[in-house]
């Protein structure tokens, strides 16, 4: 049908064509020019673009470019150009800013009544990362109300009360897995009932396009990804791996993935050419499978290579560098794994929960005790270039962070820092 209509168009001039021709690629420069549009990074695979870290920094750190307090949760920032996106709790409201990302100057805010009450977790903010798409930003929170805004003022476009919606339980930390764009449709795991597991809505109205499976939402993130000539959104769900046709809803594939009683999945998948990579702590253990119009076929599978409580690794010219362990059992390892053989090629104990941010040959590991590491992406060893405490007052940092044009959007319970780590 949009075939149709769009060939029922009479053809521009060759100059509105060279227009929209140079307007197009102004916009996609524009999107890849160090943006942090969502969860990850603009891949979700954690790997910057566009971006070049310093060698060092001074004893002091990296230089504050500006700072401001905030409210409570774990969403980390978006960023795309010059808007800042944060998401939090006070009180009883869900806030929503545009900030600009160079001055911390507020642009516009929005507020959303919240009601939610978390049964484990000390925090009741908004746990996913804000996404940004085009002229929209979306916002899933943690009590599983979806909303759309405009990008530049904060209008509201739509809400959909996704939990009263699709029947959908709260889970242990209420709404956690952020959703994601695939042309015109909003992609989540709502984890509904009655074949309301996954959820494609239209990105413009949020009205309901198709519903498909049973499965429980999770903490893991889903990622989009052309696999030989198949586009496919692939979620960790709560109990297993489920690959969907964004169009139809359609199953690609599925294999088994977690586990029953207090278990979490919560890292993303990463798919690397046409390889499979999929984590999480409990027993749970990971596992590499190669992704094929067939279907997918395990290469290898344990519970002692990359085991990840929550945050995703990164891959790096065949290695993976995450953690293995978890924050809550006090024992957190930072690894580096061979990818096609899960063979650990060298550890460093005791380093703690992290996430982290791939640029070129470098990373940057945010650690949940606030101390921020630049370190060499070397499968030889662990060689650390820099380091830095970024909140000296404490303070748990769970979020997200986010690299955008050389400044790092870092935030704990209470406070967002942004920092100059470029070039």
């Amino acid at each position: 049908m949009r075939r149709l209509i769009i060939s029922q168009i009479a053809l521009p001039s060759t100059q509105a064509v060279v227009t929209l021709g140079l307007t197009l690629v102004a916009m996609i420069s524009s999107a890849l020019a160090g943006d942090c549009p969502q969860i990850l990074g603009p891949q979700r695979n954690g790997q910057a673009q566009n971006e070049t870290l310093a060698e060092s920094w001074p004893d002091t750190g990296p230089p504050t470019i500006w700072k401001r307090d905030l409210g409570s949760g774990y969403a980390g920032a978006a960023v795309v150009g010059d808007a800042c996106i944060l998401f939090h709790r006070q009180a009883d409201q869900s806030v929503v800013e545009r900030l600009d990302a160079a001055t911390g100057q507020r642009r516009w805010k929005k507020t959303f009544p919240t009601r939610y009450v978390s049964t484990i977790a000390p925090d009741n903010g908004p746990r996913c990362t804000p996404l940004i798409y085009q002229d929209f930003v979306y916002l899933f929170g943690a009590d599983g109300e979806l909303h759309a805004l405009s990008l530049a003022d904060g209008q509201l476009k739509w809400t959909r009360e996704l939990y009263k919606d699709c029947n959908a339980p709260s889970g242990y930390f209420g709404a956690g897995s952020s959703p994601i764009v695939e042309g015109d449709e909003l992609l989540v795991n709502v984890g509904g009932k009655q074949g309301q597991g996954i959820v494609a809505f239209d990105r413009n109205s949020g009205q309901t396009l198709w519903h498909q499976t049973d499965e429980l939402a999770s903490y893991s993130s889903p990622v989009a990804a052309t696999i030989g000539d198949l586009r496919q959104v692939i979620f960790v769900t709560r109990m297993n791996v489920v690959s969907i046709d964004p169009r139809t809803g359609a199953e690609r594939f599925r294999f088994p993935f977690g586990m029953r009683g207090p278990t979490v999945n919560a890292a993303n998948p990463l798919v690397v050419g046409d390889r499979l990579f999929v984590t999480a702590s409990y027993g749970i253990g990971a596992q590499l499978a190669q992704i094929s119009p067939a279907g997918a076929k395990k290469v290898w599978g344990n519970d002692d290579a990359l085991s990840s409580q929550y945050t995703t690794p990164i891959e790096h010219h065949g290695f993976l560098y995450g953690i293995h362990g978890r924050q809550d059992a006090g024992v957190a390892e930072l690894r580096c794994v061979e990818l096609e053989t899960g063979n650990v090629r060298w550890k460093q104990p005791d380093f703690g929960t992290a996430n982290l941010i791939g640029v070129d040959d470098k990373l940057l590991i945010q650690k949940t005790s606030g101390e921020l590491v630049l370190a060499q992406a070397s499968p030889d060893r662990f060689i650390q270039l820099a380091t830095a405490r970024i909140f000296p007052e404490g303070g748990v940092v769970q979020a997200l962070p986010a690299l955008s044009d050389g400044r790092l959007f870092v935030r704990n319970e209470s406070k967002l820092v942004v920092l100059h780590v470029g070039r």
